[in-house]
């Protein structure tokens, strides 16, 4: 008789402490340092992923530096209109960059990815206020800005308004370079790595021909690679783009 009221007595403790934390464990979740207003979430043990709120919601991703270098700008990767923001962290371009002491972020534009679409970036003007935005959201100031192909539609329109508030620009054979003239560049004093692969005979040339207007630019050709040259020679892109931030001040 004593033994089954002790097992009964420990059945019921057990439902107890179930019942308990299943309680629990969803308040300790919330409460993470980790998942602040942004929503972060660890993929992979090092990839951080979030969503920036505001008016127009941005998915980003980033792998944390162990310890920002002094002196170091932040970098902010666009994509091309085939990719999204997880080609960086394929690449190892954010874990390398991270590795450096440098903070990577990349993003999904509009419509891309996990990013859901916005009305505004229909226009140049929508486009500038919306990096704008999420410079603000993610607390990056004055970065490098990455922008392949299909994001010069971003990049452009706020390299030519907001310049000054990049430390460098990496356009890698952007759309819309012809929208501009020669003087508008001429007036931009960004520091700037002209990229390309050696085999894009459309978008580069078109890019070069615009692009060095810029005062304060220089060039580098990824020998056998094509449009999208960060795929077809990633360890000459991350040379290139290293040797390029280092040489920043």
């Amino acid at each position: 008789m004593l033994l089954a009221r002790s097992r009964l007595g420990l059945l019921l403790l057990g439902a107890l402490l179930t019942v308990l934390l299943y309680l629990w464990l969803p308040a300790l979740r919330r409460s993470r340092p980790d998942e602040g207003k942004r929503g972060w979430r660890v993929a992979n043990g090092t990839v951080r992923t979030g969503m920036a709120a505001g008016e127009a919601p941005v998915f980003y991703r980033e792998v944390p530096a162990a310890a920002v270098g002094p002196g170091r700008p932040d970098v902010l990767f666009l994509h091309g209109q085939a990719f999204t923001s997880k080609t960086w962290e394929a690449l190892g371009t954010l874990a390398l960059l991270a590795g450096e002491g440098y903070r990577a972020v990349a993003i999904d534009l509009p419509g891309y990815g996990d990013s859901p679409p916005v009305d505004t970036v229909v226009t140049a003007q929508g486009r500038r206020t919306f990096l704008d935005h999420v410079l603000q959201e993610l607390g990056i100031q004055r970065p490098v800005l990455v922008s392949p192909s299909m994001s010069g539609r971003f990049a452009l329109p706020f390299l030519l308004a907001h310049g000054d508030q990049l430390a460098g620009f990496v356009p890698i054979a952007p759309v819309g370079t012809k929208d501009y003239t020669a003087e508008q560049y001429r007036g931009v004093q960004t520091p700037t790595l002209i990229l390309y692969g050696d085999r894009d005979a459309r978008l580069a040339p078109q890019a070069l021909q615009n692009l060095q207007h810029l005062p304060e630019h220089r060039v580098a050709v990824l020998s056998g690679a094509g449009h999208a040259c960060y795929l077809d020679k990633p360890e000459d892109f991350h040379q290139a783009l290293l040797g390029f931030l280092r040489q920043l001040k």
